[in-house]
């Protein structure tokens, strides 16, 4: 097993440190290691760091169980305490949501020791995240799109209670209402979540018939999700109040669309620019001429191929690829030239040919 460092060391201030001193350290420690704030590489690394810190200010930022930790340190508390129970009655939330972050941090990096704290009052839903596949075509001119999907919505019958209708809920009987009890180990004591309500502080005696004391059910939904033009492979588009529902009378969660293209048999996009190949016969290359260019809108543009084109040469053409999602300007397209070969000549194509690699002292 892994030597613990010192708590103190951890958030980086010293033994007598003021409550404000520890909440300060956290605070900076917390915006520097979120998750979502680090390259994709060094999430993991930054997870287990953000547990860490979060583990010395439950400990240091609760007076009891630091006042256990400067007497017997590590050993003090993890005789005392299960990892659910250090983080107990430590209201995490109102300091992430100071500095930005939600209640989901939280719950997912502390679902690692068990973890879950049973706030008070109305909660608002959580979001729901789901994948749409698109055509390029689609992206360029935007469309409409029907989505069906389930998701949790306010039991009608008990109007999100959980209860009866007719009754109520009541405060839980063991904990009275605090949400977690107390025990005592020797000259220890420690507490834990209520095994009676979870935590949640509240019990319902009589569960509603509908929803089964949950206050929520789930209901499957159609919508029309309108996709605007220039969306890109990751774009999330938002729709309010289509996520799960609240608990206690709070709004739902929000839906998010999170488009995916498919791609594409002609154009590749890098940005708001596309790139296609064109094959163009071998006279033209050499001669020049008028192309053919095919477009995202379907149509086809003419444009002309200097005399001495080489293989591979990149032609762009302006405000003729995809448009910003924001602003609406269009990007480029870039036609790379490929120099067809053909395959099959006539005798006269061929003698054609000959005479021209003779002129070039070519044996053919």
């Amino acid at each position: 097993m892994p030597v613990k460092k010192d708590y103190y060391e951890i958030l980086g201030v010293s033994r007598n440190a003021s409550q404000k001193e520890i909440e300060e350290a956290y605070r900076r420690l917390a915006v520097q290691y979120h998750p979502d704030r680090v390259p994709p590489e060094k999430k993991n690394e930054a997870r287990e760091k953000f547990k860490e810190i979060s583990e010395a200010y439950a400990v240091l930022s609760d007076p009891n169980k630091r006042r256990q930790y400067d007497m017997y340190g590590h050993a003090g508390i993890d005789s005392a305490y299960t990892p659910e129970d250090i983080f107990s009655g430590v209201d995490f939330s109102s300091i992430f949501r100071d500095i930005g972050f939600g209640r989901d941090i939280f719950e997912d990096l502390f679902d690692f020791f068990g973890v879950r704290q049973q706030p008070r009052g109305p909660q608002r839903g959580a979001d729901i995240e789901i994948p749409l596949t698109i055509t390029l075509e689609e992206a360029f001119k935007g469309v409409e799109k029907n989505l069906s999907f389930y998701h949790t919505v306010t039991c009608p019958v008990c109007k999100g209670s959980g209860a009866k209708p007719g009754t109520a809920k009541k405060v839980c009987p063991k904990c009275k209402g605090a949400g977690y009890v107390q025990h005592s180990r020797g000259f220890f004591s420690f507490t834990e979540t209520c095994p009676r309500c979870k935590g949640k502080r509240e019990i319902v005696e009589l569960p509603c018939e509908r929803c089964y004391g949950h206050g929520k059910v789930k209901e499957h939904e159609n919508i029309v999700v309108k996709i605007p033009a220039g969306v890109d492979n990751g774009t999330s588009i938002r729709v309010k109040g289509k996520g799960e529902a609240g608990t206690e009378g709070g709004s739902p969660g929000d839906l998010y669309v999170v488009i995916r293209i498919e791609p594409h048999p002609v154009f590749v996009r890098q940005g708001d620019d596309l790139v296609c190949k064109v094959e163009v016969p071998y006279p033209i290359v050499v001669l020049g001429g008028e192309i053919e260019v095919p477009t995202i809108d379907g149509s086809k543009i003419q444009m002309t191929v200097p005399p001495g084109t080489q293989p591979n040469k990149v032609f762009r053409l302006k405000n003729k690829g995809m448009p910003d999602l924001h602003t609406g300007r269009r990007g480029d397209l870039y036609v790379e030239i490929i120099i067809q070969v053909p395959t099959k000549l006539n005798e006269r194509q061929k003698n054609a040919l000959r005479d021209y690699g003779k002129t070039l002292g070519l044996n053919i």
